[in-house]
């Protein structure tokens, strides 16, 4: 099956597309609400619209009016707030199945890192296209997309170093693998210089031509600019100001007894007339297009623009069937492609992986300095659990630290990826967890080689192999964690919440110690059986000084070596009963739960469900009703 797309700009080609049939999106009577306690304000206020298949649409208006609001509630992005009708084809929307069909490209260019525009829009095709087409055909499909959007000069350049029209085109094109029927574009010349943003519009309206709804808010428009769209959709206070061509605005205006200047752009000339600049119109031009409900100058019919194209008019059936729009590529496909795309961003990471070796190895070497040959000798026991202690810490914060700080930028990745449908949630968690782990035990065992034979600890396969698997495990366990905490707070939350959580778990990881073997008090125990560092600390423990181990050295310099006796030492620090399996059980369990609430959280971020919504809602208010008190 082959599309053509032909416009005056020239005439493009896009083979192998799947099919997919043009959708016509209209709302009768849409409103939203934003409610701040007991205060509700109207964002929206009963708008009517109609945005056709081949068509381009600019929605327009000044700051506030709604534009940005109109685009995310039509697109799905909003639904909490919504009311009024919504239609496809003719028919109410259903949100979840078009939410499949359509893609939303936002204003800032998230773009995948450290990949290049030819490997981004592979991986996309791998995602959209699963096995529907060979690697050849994929790789024809990515070849007419980048020709299509120019970006060939590019292809091989990373997302970091690409100007800001050629992000914004890539944003596109990544869009366009799959062919969706419905694009939305959150103001996408934004930052763009007047040559870059009528390319980006130019391209538009071929991609629109192709049989495709696009509808984009634009800020302040140029003449030359505003004259390429077909349609216009002007927002003022929450109303429909304006519907139609944009040639008809000036009519439209003149009608209402606005004249716009002759060398006047009518893009700005009705934005200030929506704005008040010239007095209270906007009832004027309200009451004119019936907020929204009828054209004064109607946009050309779709048969006028794609100049009567066979291909397009044997796709207006019209028919949407919810079959065509699963994930094109399984589960275990996408797995791969984002295993691969994470594997391949870490190791082009080379700054940040050099900092992470050199931070273990400076780590590592201060440890291993101030704790050096205290393994044997009997006389520093206790300065040798110290060293315990201090290799827990490394194995918390080394891991946690980065994830805290990365992990809130890539969510926002994820929540543009995951709407648009390009994978479920649970192959990019999985893919994530797989990705991550080699990483963190390398650097583990970097640190690890370093700090046990310099602290001269037993070179027993057993011990050491219990050693290295505890610190693995602890280090694992505080990465998961710090993903909870960054996986729903931004960037400046989660180092602030990370360290202040780890405080109560380090002491409760050395609570009791010193006291034998007698139990703390229920409630305590309990807490401290919830602190993984716990069990981190009991099985370095257990490893150094398990499995009768014959009493350490006293040095001819010292009279009396009061912990010598191994037994007399872990019976002191309360650990007489504790065994090595059961700690790496608790932490293998505490590892999954901490993932398995990561995920949790990644969701109901992404796509929360009602009891999430509730609980968001009744925080809102109480903060609205401490902000009123105060």
């Amino acid at each position: 099956m082959e599309i053509q797309m032909s416009s005056p700009l020239g005439r493009a080609h896009l083979s192998h597309l799947p099919q997919r049939p043009p959708i016509n999106l209209s709302f009768q009577d849409l409103s939203y609400t934003v409610s701040n306690g007991k205060v509700s304000k109207f964002i929206l206020r009963s708008i009517n619209g109609e945005f056709r298949s081949g068509q381009l649409t600019a929605i327009l208006g000044p700051s506030g009016a709604g534009k940005s609001t109109l685009l995310n509630v039509l697109a799905g992005y909003r639904v909490l707030g919504a009311s009024g009708v919504i239609s496809t084809n003719g028919n109410p929307r259903d949100v979840n199945l078009f939410r499949k069909l359509s893609r939303y490209i936002m204003q800032d260019d998230l773009l995948q890192p450290l990949i290049t525009v030819q490997e981004a829009m592979l991986m996309a095709a791998d995602l959209k296209l699963g096995d529907n087409l060979d690697k050849a055909k994929k790789t024809v499909v990515v070849e007419e997309i980048i020709q299509l959007l120019r970006l060939n000069k590019a292809r091989n350049t990373v997302t970091e170093n690409l100007s800001g029209g050629e992000r914004k085109r890539l944003a596109i094109a990544l869009e366009l693998v799959n062919n969706p029927p419905v694009i939305f574009l959150d103001e996408p010349t934004t930052g763009l210089d007047d040559v870059a943003s009528s390319t980006c519009v130019s391209l538009l309206k071929r991609v629109a031509r192709g049989g495709r709804t696009v509808v984009c808010s634009v800020h302040t428009p140029s003449a030359r600019l505003f004259s390429v769209f077909d349609h216009v959709y002007v927002v003022a206070d929450g109303r429909c100001a304006y519907q139609g061509t944009s040639t008809g605005v000036v009519p439209f205006l003149q009608e209402i007894g606005l004249p716009c200047p002759t060398t006047y752009n009518p893009a700005d000339f009705i934005i200030e007339v929506s704005s008040g600049e010239y007095g209270s119109h906007v009832d004027k031009m309200v009451q004119g297009v019936e907020n929204g409900r009828c054209e004064r100058w109607r946009s050309y019919d779709i048969e006028e623009l794609q100049g009567g194209e066979e291909d397009i008019e044997q796709l207006n059936t019209g028919v949407i069937e919810k079959h065509n729009y699963h994930y094109e590529s399984t589960g275990y496909q996408q797995f791969k492609v984002l295993a691969r795309r994470m594997v391949l961003q870490t190791f082009r990471n080379r700054g940040y992986l050099w900092l992470r070796f050199s931070m273990h190895l400076f780590i590592g070497t201060i440890i291993g300095s101030l704790f050096t040959n205290i393994g044997f000798d009997g006389s520093k026991t206790l300065y040798n659990f110290g060293f315990c202690f201090a290799s827990i810490l490394a194995m918390l914060y080394t891991p946690m630290m980065p994830i805290l700080l990365a992990f809130p930028t890539e969510v926002m990745l994820i929540k543009r990826e995951y709407f648009n449908r390009w994978y479920g949630l649970k192959p990019y968690f999985a893919a994530m967890f797989v990705s991550r782990t080699p990483a963190t035990i390398f650097f583990a065992l970097i640190y690890l080689a370093i700090v046990y034979p310099a602290t001269a600890q037993p070179m027993e396969l057993s011990r050491i192999f219990m050693f290295v698997s505890t610190c693995i495990l602890v280090a694992l366990v505080a990465e998961s964690m710090g993903t909870v905490i960054s996986s729903t707070l931004s960037i400046v939350n989660s180092m602030f919440v990370g360290p202040v959580v780890t405080v109560p778990l380090m002491l409760l990881s050395v609570y009791g110690i010193g006291n034998g073997d007698d139990p703390p008090p229920l409630i305590w125990k309990m807490a401290r059986a919830c602190s993984f560092m716990r069990y981190g600390l009991e099985g370095l423990v257990v490893a150094i000084y398990g499995d009768s181990r014959a009493d350490l050295i006293c040095p001819d310099d010292v009279d009396y070596c009061e912990y010598r006796n191994v037994k007399y030492f872990v019976k002191l620090m309360g650990m007489s009963q504790v065994t090595y399996w059961f700690d790496m059980c608790m932490l293998l369990v505490m590892l999954l739960t901490l993932n398995l609430v990561a995920y949790y959280l990644l969701r109901q971020r992404l796509s929360p469900n009602y009891a999430f919504r509730a609980i968001k809602l009744i925080g809102r208010f109480i903060k609205s009703r401490m902000n009123s008190s105060h």
